[in-house]
């Protein structure tokens, strides 16, 4: 199952055949956020984490027959879902924020993009290097100065996400349609628990267990 989030919320739950039907879709990697006006600017930030009572696998159902899977350590079979291929610490960056700040963050930790959390933590955007250097000026690979704009002005908006129980062959399907290079996996509470990248599938296709490809 796949979401379709942006500034004013989840737009979208559903399957990959209904995704595609979805107005914009295929064209999301080119739309543009809007500015949030009277907030105040935010800095780098992750996901929010679980209370301790909450547990290592908060997810419910329809996503609950791969919880289990998840403390099956020895198990060897095919790699089937997101969240066995999934990155799960993952770097985020608030709507608020400046654009050298989210440059400086993406330069640091040698990222490509980053999911874009508004103030209430929530899946608004995602924000690459690309639309990040609409803004800004380089010299001999420093900033040397940039427009007075925030993430959320040039981040891409609305952002399709993945359920952790996705199907990985239809993650890429949807990375081949959208033009993304990797899509932030939110669990059905709305909260962002990963990140499957194209890097992660190929791993996935060589790796042992493998990708089943033929399932």
């Amino acid at each position: 199952m796949f979401s379709v989030h942006g500034v004013s919320g989840q737009t979208f739950h559903g399957t990959l055949e209904q995704l595609i039907q979805v107005p914009g879709v295929v064209a999301a990697r080119h739309a543009r956020g809007l500015n949030r006006e009277g907030e105040e600017p935010g800095t780098k930030i992750s996901p929010p984490a679980r209370r301790a009572d909450e547990g290592s696998a908060n997810y419910e159902t329809p996503a609950s027959v791969y919880r289990e899977m998840l403390h099956q350590e020895t198990e060897r079979g095919p790699l089937y879902h997101a969240y066995q291929i999934m990155s799960r610490e993952v770097t985020a960056v608030r709507a608020e924020s400046r654009i050298v700040e989210a440059w400086r963050a993406l330069v640091t930790l040698r990222l490509r993009q980053a999911p874009v959390l508004d103030g209430a933590h929530r899946l608004v955007g995602i924000v690459s290097e690309r639309d990040l250097l609409t803004s800004l000026n380089l010299e001999g690979g420093a900033v040397r100065d940039t427009l007075a704009r925030t993430i959320a002005e040039v981040m891409v908006s609305p952002v399709v996400s993945a359920d952790p129980a996705a199907d990985i062959r239809r993650v890429a399907r949807v990375l081949l349609d959208t033009g993304f290079t990797g899509l932030p996996v939110v669990n059905e509470t709305g909260e962002m628990v990963g990140f499957v990248s194209r890097g992660d599938i190929l791993r996935a296709v060589i790796a042992d267990p493998p990708l089943s490809l033929w399932a």
